[in-house]
């Protein structure tokens, strides 16, 4: 990561580039605000460590018109101890972040490290679009919060190798579409992908499918058959719903991994499988571990690599462009109104994704027009008040900051000038928050 300090006194700049320079960072130093606007322009900077006073030109100025140049740039301000109001002006220029004078160098680090994951993470993100077509999945592949840009750079990252994933998340957040996204980044990508949902196979049928079966083997068995290990060779098997498989089931399902040989059922012959494995649950199975209902070696066999998929309730800023992409995928002229968007971002949506697709499904079916206002949304939606005490912390405070803004459009007629006045912030910070919460334009 490349740093760019910028401080008109010397003794400073150089404590900072010192420290910074020891732990590995690429760092150049400026002297005052035109001079930093010069090397901004002449060198690639990813983050700017700004002094606030300055003789020439101010950071405030100097933030400013390095946002104009680059808006992606990441800036840390450091003002003098107790500028509490330089800090917030700071903030709403586009500031990252913002230190107090003297610099404490463990916290500078901290933040550093901090953003210079953040663009490692986008880094990831933008190789996973250039890599392969988002628009051919099955669902819309949206990554605008931070916790899902995570989980795409942890797609990317776990992809190449070898390994098993276990992939866990609540029912409906697309843990299939990432199991997908994972066998696409893969050598394996011209090899098949076969799911197998271990919930909707009855007991007695699980080796069948997962080892395939000779002819005669059982009563119905009338021909030969290839179970997914088979089907998958050269290619990814993914086992979703995973906790679903019986005790019996889990130790041959072990041995199978381990050895990397099936048996069908009814035969003797060994066949040697080529398949990398991807698992998929809803459930706690380090608490079925303890609780003595899932094998704990195959839980550690499959739990090689962990992604986590947050719920939507965690990440609502994508819940506009994914009613963008359920419309266009139902060829649906409908538009939403501001208060049907508003409403639909305070839901928590226990089903999730899946979940708001049945939703809009049944919206723009029933609707008697192609303009969706709050009455045309399902009861349970529109009868929804709000969030009970239960969440954690960041979403409550997102659903907070959700309502502030939504109130002070609504006073001001949606007029975002004084509505931002009224809250103290930017226009353009005002419009920033309105894109990342959700919450549209009035028309």
């Amino acid at each position: 990561m490349n740093i760019l300090i910028v401080d008109d006194e010397p003794l400073q700049r150089s404590l900072l580039a010192g420290f910074l320079s020891k732990q590995g960072l690429t760092v150049t130093e400026a002297g005052s605000g035109q001079e930093a606007l010069d090397r901004f322009l002449r060198d690639p900077v990813d983050l700017v460590l700004l002094d606030h006073r300055m003789p020439d030109l101010d950071g405030e100025q100097v933030l400013a018109r390095m946002k104009a140049i680059n808006p992606l740039v990441r800036v840390i301000m450091i003002t003098a101890y107790g500028a509490v109001d330089t800090a917030v002006r700071a903030m709403h220029l586009g500031a990252e972040d913002f230190l107090e004078k003297p610099v404490n160098l463990e916290a500078l680090l901290v933040k550093v490290r901090a953003i210079e994951e953040q663009l490692h993470v986008a880094a990831d993100v933008a190789r996973v679009e250039e890599t392969i077509d988002i628009d051919a999945l099955p669902v819309r592949m949206i990554a605008a919060s931070p916790a899902m840009r995570q989980v795409l750079s942890l797609a990317l990252r776990a992809a190449p190798s070898p390994w098993t994933v276990l992939i866990q998340g609540e029912t409906g957040t697309g843990k299939e579409l990432i199991a997908r996204l994972i066998h696409l980044l893969s050598p394996r990508r011209e090899g098949p992908f076969i799911p197998l949902n271990c919930a909707a196979i009855p007991e007695g049928l699980f080796e069948s499918e997962l080892f395939g079966h000779e002819k005669g083997a059982f009563t119905g068995a009338v021909n030969r058959r290839r179970g997914v290990f088979e089907q998958a060779h050269q290619g990814t098997l993914l086992l979703d719903e995973v906790g679903e498989l019986p005790p019996a089931v889990q130790a041959k399902l072990l041995r199978t991994l381990q050895e990397h040989v099936v048996r069908r059922v009814g035969g003797e012959e060994p066949i040697g499988v080529d398949v990398r494995i991807l698992a998929a649950t809803n459930r706690d199975l380090r608490q079925m571990v303890d609780a003595g209902g899932f094998r704990e070696d195959l839980f550690f066999r499959l739990n090689v690599i962990n992604i986590e998929i947050p719920p939507l309730r965690r990440r609502k800023e994508e819940i506009p462009e994914l009613i963008r992409f359920f419309l266009g995928k139902y060829d649906s002229a409908a538009v939403f109104d501001d208060q049907a968007h508003y409403q639909l971002a305070k839901y928590p949506y226990p089903g999730n994704i899946r979940e708001l697709e049945h939703i809009i499904q049944r919206t723009i079916t029933l609707a008697r027009g192609n303009r969706i206002g709050w009455r045309d949304l399902p009861a349970e939606i529109r009868d929804y008040h709000g969030p009970s005490n239960q969440g954690d912390l960041n979403s409550r405070l997102a659903e907070f900051e959700r309502q502030m803004l939504h109130d002070a459009l609504e006073r001001h007629h949606g007029v975002q000038t004084r509505a931002a006045e009224e809250l103290g912030i930017s226009e353009r910070v005002l419009r920033y928050k309105m894109e990342r919460l959700g919450i549209g334009k009035k028309r």
